[in-house]
């Protein structure tokens, strides 16, 4: 490719990567967040020019300093150009990693004025054991219906997100109706999630075979079709199916999952634990409170590494995980704890 067209790609990529950091700080909806995720992991320069753009809108924010009461022009001295410190360059780099890792939305937000300071505790999700023993994890705005026969268990998700651990019994199938489709498993635990003309199912334990339902209006193609299988799933696979005609044969795309994209899908369950720009030392408090294992930190500098984020509070490994990934931290198993230092 001659350099004009490198540098207009290049132009593009950048647009995009500004145009997805913009729509990730409004927060994403599920479709969007696997696009993003589809999208850094096409190129790894990707990632890079995300984070170039962080630094820019970070850059631009101390402008919130002037105001033109004071003066008719900015101090030159707020843009003034500042070698960034290793620790700043760890904060980008993590940044990126953890939206990766979890889906949620880790960039350095020091132009943001609205969230609140410190470390919040959110509680966990709805909880229902149904009469068999199965667990129905709901989240927010999330609303079921139970319909148990003798021969077989019956969820109809009416809205929302919710997380299915099935008690095993071969002889009572249970199925999960949502829009058009069945979810069906004997003992088994999937994530399910209606969207806006799409539904997704993931795979967490077990397997699970997702087929069409019987529709909810006359439609003799569809009444045909229904019970026609659309894909079977085993542990770390998910599909998503979504038509744009509601007589038209749905679209499914499986495909595999990273322990990372998983930990990002399942960020919702438990209680979570948010912070804004933390030193590690609290936030490896706040974990302490909730794990039987321990983090400690191996010395002061890496107890001052700042950041912020939300995290289910019993997923240690997955934070671990995360530091060690893309914030220049070891970790070192002794026994109960995990010893925490910089590289």
């Amino acid at each position: 490719m001659n350099s004009t067209g490198s540098a207009h790609e290049h132009e593009q990529e950048r647009a995009a990567a500004a145009e997805w950091l913009a729509r990730r700080d409004r927060g994403l909806t599920p479709a969007e967040q696997d696009a993003y995720l589809q999208w850094l992991t096409e190129r790894p320069s990707r990632a890079a020019l995300v984070a170039e753009c962080e630094r820019a809108w970070a850059r631009l924010d101390v402008l919130r300093q002037w105001r033109p009461a004071h003066s008719a022009h900015p101090n030159p001295d707020l843009l003034a150009t500042r070698r960034p410190t290793r620790a700043a360059k760890l904060r980008g780099i993590f940044a990126l990693a953890a939206v990766l890792a979890l889906g949620v939305f880790l960039g350095w937000q020091a132009w943001r004025d609205d969230r609140a300071d410190g470390a919040q505790i959110v509680p966990g999700p709805e909880r229902l054991v149904l009469e068999d023993g199965s667990l129905v994890e709901l989240n927010a705005g999330a609303r079921v219906a139970v319909q148990f026969s003798a021969r077989e268990r019956r969820v109809q998700l009416a809205q929302g997100e919710a997380h299915f651990t099935v008690a095993k019994n071969p002889a009572r199938p249970f199925v999960v109706e949502v829009d058009a489709y069945a979810v069906r498993a004997v003992g088994t635990a999937f994530l399910v999630q209606r969207g806006s003309g799409e539904v997704a199912v993931m795979v967490t334990e077990g397997q699970v075979r997702v087929s069409l339902a019987p529709p909810a209006t006359e439609s003799s193609a569809l009444e045909a079709a229904a019970g026609a299988v659309l894909a079977d799933l085993r542990a770390g696979q998910r599909a998503t199916a979504s038509r744009g005609d509601a007589a038209a044969a749905p679209q499914v795309v499986v495909r595999d999952l990273t322990p990372l994209e998983i930990d990002a899908a399942m960020a919702w369950r438990g209680i979570r634990l948010e912070f804004d720009d933390l030193p590690l030392r609290e936030v490896v408090k706040a974990f302490n409170r909730y794990n039987a294992r321990q983090l400690v930190i191996a010395d002061a500098a890496t107890g001052e590494i700042r950041l912020g984020g939300s995290f289910r509070a019993d997923n240690l490994a997955g934070f671990v995980r995360l530091l060690e990934t893309g914030f220049a931290v070891t970790a070192e198993d002794r026994d109960d704890q995990i010893v925490l230092r910089s590289r």
